[in-house]
């Protein structure tokens, strides 16, 4: 059997993804060096951004069983090395764009991301679980998508999401962990164990503010941002950081829900954003008849629909009823969102229509350039 080229060697590398920037490992300059020798083995070496790369052991076993699958390869060894300050000075130049310039990604011109505020009047009404499993359905999809946990005070994305890892800090630029193909960040990445984050608005609005800069989440078809309940600090922040950003109201069916969830809805009149919809959580409880017992009331998020659209002058529609279900609950406890540990349930297939729909929504062009040139 003939020695494997090093063209066949190296498209079997461009099928190993990074696990963190999510893009073939020979595309970011990660290969050092492949080759092979006479007997078949393969020596390759690949950089790592940072010595302690989390996910080392990750990259190396992937690069093994890609080439392992070339024909001539009866060995892999694998070195990792890390790379030097001018070639991370260069991957994050190529990241960023020219000079490796800071700034926020989602607001300049020519972005595409749907951008996501998911709020909601109080607390308890499930707004996290609704961001995570909205999220987690749309990269099920096939969509790249991000979340921001903006709830500073309140943080939960990552115990929802299961994820442990710390973010990998590659000099100024921050690596969100990866969770069911959702990027995510979150100040309860940061901080020890469970202690609370003490924080004034001004911090508040500096810690979203980085997490939108400094941290690279590539190129997102959605990005979600769950925020603290309230129309406080947070909210203004993302107005005033991400105009674009559309927003979602979380509510449940309970008519008291609903009055405060309109504050949070109607914010969109003074900060001129859109309200992408209204998402009424906890609708009602199956039974084992298949009857429905409504614990919180009904009709509460259609009557906030309604009551948006009259605030803001345009159509907020009701985008769906997600019932109550113990495998949600069973899901957020477990870090494993129901959409991908239990698609079978109700409460499922309803975030699942919701994040179809959200799917399905066009992206506008306003404000975009065209190209153009007047003659």
């Amino acid at each position: 059997m003939s020695t494997p080229s090093v063209e066949a060697l190296h498209a079997a590398l461009a099928t190993v993804i990074d696990p963190e920037l999510r893009r073939p490992i020979t595309e970011l300059g990660m290969v050092e060096s492949v080759a092979a020798e006479p007997d078949g083995t393969v020596r390759v070496a690949v950089l790592l951004t940072i010595a302690g790369c989390p996910l080392r052991e990750t990259i190396t076993e992937d690069a093994t069983a890609a080439l392992s699958q070339v024909a001539g390869v009866t060995g892999v060894d694998v070195e990792l090395k890390v790379m030097t300050q001018a070639q991370r000075e260069a991957l994050k130049e190529q990241l960023r764009g020219p000079g490796g310039q800071r700034g926020i990604p989602f607001t300049k011109a020519g972005s595409l991301t749907k951008v996501y505020a998911v709020a909601s009047g109080k607390g308890g009404v499930g707004k996290s679980s609704v961001t995570v499993n909205l999220a987690c359905a749309l990269a099920a999809q096939g969509l790249r998508v991000g979340i921001v946990d903006a709830d500073v005070h309140g943080f939960s994305v990552p115990a929802l999401m299961g994820i442990t890892q710390k973010p990998t800090q590659v000099d100024d630029m921050i690596l969100p962990p990866v969770a069911y193909g959702v990027k995510v960040i979150s100040i309860g990445m940061f901080v020890a164990g469970n202690q609370p984050v003490a924080w004034r608005g001004p911090m508040l609005h500096r810690a979203l503010e980085q997490f939108l800069t400094d941290v690279y989440f590539g190129d997102l078809d959605a990005l979600f941002l769950d925020l603290p309940p309230g129309t406080g600090d947070i909210a203004i922040s993302v107005a005033q950081l991400l105009p674009n950003a559309e927003i979602l109201v979380v509510t449940t069916p309970q008519a008291a829900a609903a009055d405060v969830a309109e504050r949070a809805g109607t914010i969109a009149t003074q900060t001129g954003q859109k309200v992408a919809g209204v998402i009424e959580n906890m609708s009602f409880l199956e039974m084992p008849d298949g009857g429905r017992m409504e614990l919180f009331g009904s009709g509460g998020g259609a009557i906030l629909a309604e009551r948006l659209s009259a605030a803001v002058g345009s159509d907020v529609p009701l985008l769906g009823q997600i019932p109550l279900d113990i495998r949600l609950r069973e899901g957020g406890d477990a870090g494993k969102p129901v959409v991908l540990a239990g698609p079978e349930t109700a409460a499922a297939k309803a975030l699942e229509s919701i994040a179809g729909m959200l799917a399905a929504r066009p992206r506008g062009l306003a404000g975009m350039p065209l190209g153009i040139e007047p003659r």
